[in-house]
């Protein structure tokens, strides 16, 4: 009774150290959606009539929403014809940009190109692509006719692609467009483009008659968001919450059954989201053909294998006095910490592979900041009432008894 006497200013201290957390964690995870701002909105479509060419006057265009990208286009559903200038910056000087129209598919495969690109002599070129396979193409014609085209740099960096082709009249007025960024060019064939988050989503539905019509399809790009967060949220910050309280938590005896509840249900619900998490991935690596992630997919499935060895050893815990008792603390402790730093590991990866933004990245650093001095802090509280209680062990009266 002495002893939880003893420790209530410690528990105390705890608690309220855990509610700033939790309180901090919540801010810190809303916080970016205060200022999350797409730098594409310095400059819009409406505002480039005087940077297209011969001041042409398009009847619609749209910022699109990946690559700082934007289209102008006037469609004629008479004889559909389709006059329309695209406008990005390439990935690096020497790179290109791509504007296409897909008739028989939302990705890249079949989409019919038209690709600008730096010819290194100051003027920039542009061909005609048939995209029929993910390796190298080459200059090709396309299903439709083009009866004009050409592109010209930019001081700021752009390269503009303008075109007039017709599509024909079996193609409709809502066609699947695409469009890339790359950064270098081999003897006049573009090369590989990156596998960002906004190189593998800048595509969707475009509606000629209508500007409004023009938003991206999203569903490839929400699974890659949902993943990142499910497996942030559980390898990341759940399993190390669990740890703390495992380690330090324990050390307070009036916190003794409670915090092996709080433990478990720590990782017990970093388990579901993290198999949750899992379950994604697996579903994005059978979509991204082509593109393979090896050591962000290894360490996940190490993951998933380790944290369902934890979870059912939990059912094979011994007694506290049983003999192997120690060798199964010895195995819980060593999965446990394998766990904590390859999760941690690979959602850092994860957030390369995502590029979400700076903010996203400072606030998981930030998080996992607070986590780490909380810890330290706990470690030297614990110090301090493992050294108090051997003092007081040490120096309490011998009462003739043997108590």
């Amino acid at each position: 009774m002495a002893s939880s006497i003893h420790n209530a200013p410690f528990t105390s201290l705890f608690l309220h150290f855990s509610s700033l957390l939790l309180l901090l964690l919540l801010l810190l995870l809303l916080f970016p959606c205060c200022y999350c701002s797409d730098q594409s909105l310095a400059l819009t479509c409406t505002t480039q009539s005087s940077i297209l060419p011969k001041n042409t006057l398009y009847a619609h265009c749209l910022d699109l929403p990946r690559l700082r990208s934007y289209l102008h286009w006037t469609y004629n559903p008479a004889n559909a014809t389709l006059d329309v200038a695209f406008i990005a910056a390439p990935a690096k000087p020497t790179g290109w940009i791509a504007w296409a129209i897909n008739p028989t598919s939302e990705g890249m495969l079949g989409a019919q190109a038209l690709i600008a690109y730096n010819l290194g002599n100051g003027s920039i070129g542009v061909d005609t692509f048939n995209v029929s396979s993910y390796k190298g193409v080459l200059p090709s014609r396309i299903a439709f006719d083009v009866l004009d085209k050409g592109a010209v740099a930019a001081g700021d960096g752009t390269i503009r692609i303008y075109a007039k082709m017709v599509l024909g009249g079996g193609l409709g007025s809502v066609v699947n467009h695409v469009w890339q960024v790359g950064g270098s060019v081999t003897n006049g064939v573009p090369n590989m483009h990156q596998f960002k988050l906004e190189n593998l989503n800048s595509k969707g539905k475009l509606d000629l008659m209508n500007r409004s019509g023009g938003d991206v399809v999203e569903d490839g790009g929400a699974v890659q968001i949902i993943h990142g967060v499910l497996n942030a949220v559980s390898w990341g910050i759940l399993f190390p919450i669990g740890a703390i309280i495992a380690r330090y938590v324990r050390a307070f005896e009036s916190a003794d059954p409670a915090w092996f509840y709080l433990h478990a249900s720590c990782q017990v619900s970093g388990y579901i989201l993290g198999v949750s998490g899992w379950a994604t991935g697996l579903k994005l690596g059978s979509q991204s053909k082509g593109v393979v992630y090896s050591t962000h997919r290894n360490i996940g499935i190490v993951l998933f294998i380790l944290a369902t060895l934890q979870i059912f050893a939990l059912f094979l815990r011994p007694k506290q006095d049983h003999k192997f008792r120690v060798y199964w603390n010895v195995y819980h402790h060593g999965v446990g910490y394998a766990i904590l730093v390859l999760g941690i590991i690979n959602v850092f990866k994860g957030l390369r592979i995502l590029e979400p933004g700076d903010k996203w990245v400072t606030t998981y650093i930030t998080v996992i900041s607070v986590l780490g001095g909380i810890a330290l802090f706990l470690e030297v509280v614990t110090w301090i009432m493992v050294f108090k209680r051997k003092s007081n062990k040490s120096t309490k009266p011998y009462d003739g008894n043997g108590a």
